[in-house]
């Protein structure tokens, strides 16, 4: 029976009040401020009366004290416990008002988030597999001690493999940092490029947890708008002639989050220019580049040779399942040193049995094979939720249908207010990430809509919901 660590009681042996009462009142005093709970176990007499030198006659009159008037019960051949139902005199506590439910406290029952896969279709018979198999090993005490900071060998072996085959990369082992997800590798890359006062330039809209890690190490935010094909280098080129200490920019070209644009192939070469030139870092996120449908994705900016300043992060996440937090980082060898050392810091080691199971699962091309399928499956939702939209908002919104990724991005035709629409939504029980989580500084007309987690009746249930305030 599990029971609390130790009941601590003060006794006063010289007071005028029976040691039994003290007891009692110490632990009604205890009931009262919340360090024993309703269903607690309390311990045995014999034990008690060990832990507060006194008879155990004492203590048991005590609780017989403390029954009688309701603050315990007995349940035969288990033990003491305390009351699920207390005296009156817990009411007494400072009574609050009955709290009224606002929009903000409705548990929706239909979510568009801001593009994430449908979990149902994660592959966690062949995980929980790989993870039975790395228990049975002979040699699985191995993997139970400590590794390095950048993750085990294979794991980032496996990596960097499929970054040069798939992503066009030249990169090896050593250059790739393991993560907890992208959101630490964002972290480690602003510790490893930024000190205070620095500045690094963003996109707006963009990814506001990324804005937050550059923040948390010190730099500055220099917003830059997005054109329909991608970043707005006029405004790029002004802000390095304007400020001497730029130490980077932050990217998602691939798919612009949040408004999906692909950054064209011109735009990337003279961004990899400007970069040479004025030594800024390219920071690129490649946050779902397994998710394409068109002929091929877009090879990254990193994979191109005279790209000499970048770090590039991607996840594993989205691929597998949300819940397993494992990202990477890839960097030029000046970099990753950095990385590493403050990996350290915050994280001595990654997980080395999940980098196991799921390098199992790449050796085994179970991977490769759940991407084909899924793949499938996102594409004929993405089919199918533009000819929702096509239905439901004809002539109410623009939108460019995605080659790629798990979210649309629709602007309304007429100017409309962003938060009232979110807030009448979720009342509905329906909830859409407000415009302003994407916003640097003024508020944006548009709406990110994830679509692959949702079934086509939810699809279509959200949309025509969403026409009608639009």
């Amino acid at each position: 029976m599990l029971r609390p660590w130790q009941l601590e009681i003060q006794l006063d042996k010289k007071s005028n009040t029976a040691l039994y009462l003290q007891i009692a009142d110490a632990i009604i005093y205890a009931i009262k401020s919340g360090k024993l709970s309703s269903g607690n176990a309390l311990p045995g007499s014999r034990q008690l009366a060990g832990l507060l030198l006194v008879n155990r006659n004492t203590v048991i009159e005590a609780l017989d004290v403390l029954i009688a008037e309701g603050w315990l019960i007995t349940i035969d051949r288990k033990g003491t416990f305390v009351a699920d139902i207390l005296p009156e005199i817990l009411l007494d506590k400072k009574r609050k008002e009955p709290k009224t439910v606002d929009d903000s406290e409705v548990k929706p029952h239909l979510v568009f988030d801001d593009g994430l896969p449908d979990s149902r279709l994660a592959p966690m018979t062949d995980l929980a597999r790989a993870y039975r198999e790395i228990f049975n090993r002979k040699s699985r005490w191995q993997i139970m001690g400590y590794s390095t900071e950048f993750g085990t060998v294979d794991f980032r072996k496996a990596i960097a493999q499929m970054l040069n085959f798939k992503r066009g990369m030249n990169v090896s082992p050593d250059q790739i940092c393991i993560t907890r997800g992208s959101q630490m590798a964002m972290y480690l890359a602003a510790h490893c490029l930024f000190s205070q006062g620095d500045y690094v330039m963003i996109e707006n809209p963009g990814y506001k947890p990324a804005w937050k890690a550059f923040e948390n190490a010190g730099a500055k935010l220099l917003p830059v708008s997005i054109d329909g094909d991608g970043l707005n280098l006029v405004e790029v080129e002004k802000y390095l002639k304007t400020y001497s200490t730029i130490k980077a920019i932050y990217v998602t070209p691939h798919h612009q989050f949040p408004t999906t644009v692909t950054m064209s192939l011109k735009k990337r070469l003279k961004l990899i220019e400007l970069s040479n030139r004025y030594g800024f870092t390219i920071i690129e996120d490649d946050y779902d580049h397994e998710f394409h449908f068109g002929q091929r994705p877009v090879l990254p900016i990193s994979s191109y040779e005279n790209a000499q300043n970048f770090i590039y992060i991607g996840t594993l996440s989205k691929i597998v399942a949300p819940a397993l937090r494992i990202g990477y980082l890839v960097t030029t060898p000046e970099n990753i040193r950095k990385v590493g050392e403050h990996r350290k810091i915050i994280d001595v080691q990654g997980d080395n049995i999940m980098e196991e199971a799921v390098l199992h699962l790449i050796n085994e091309g179970i991977i490769k094979r759940h991407l084909k399928k899924t793949n499938l499956i996102y594409k004929s939702k993405r089919d199918y939720f533009e000819s929702l939209c096509n239905q439901h908002l004809k002539d109410k919104i623009t939108f460019s249908k995605p080659e790629g990724g798990l979210a649309f991005w629709i602007v309304p035709n007429s100017k409309i207010d962003v938060a009232f629409v979110c807030q009448q939504l979720l009342s509905k029980g329906i909830k859409i990430i407000n415009p302003e989580n994407f916003s640097f500084t003024d508020s944006i007309s548009g709406f990110r809509l994830g679509y692959a987690s949702l079934t086509e009746q939810q699809m279509e249930d959200g949309i025509i919901a969403l026409s009608e305030f639009i």
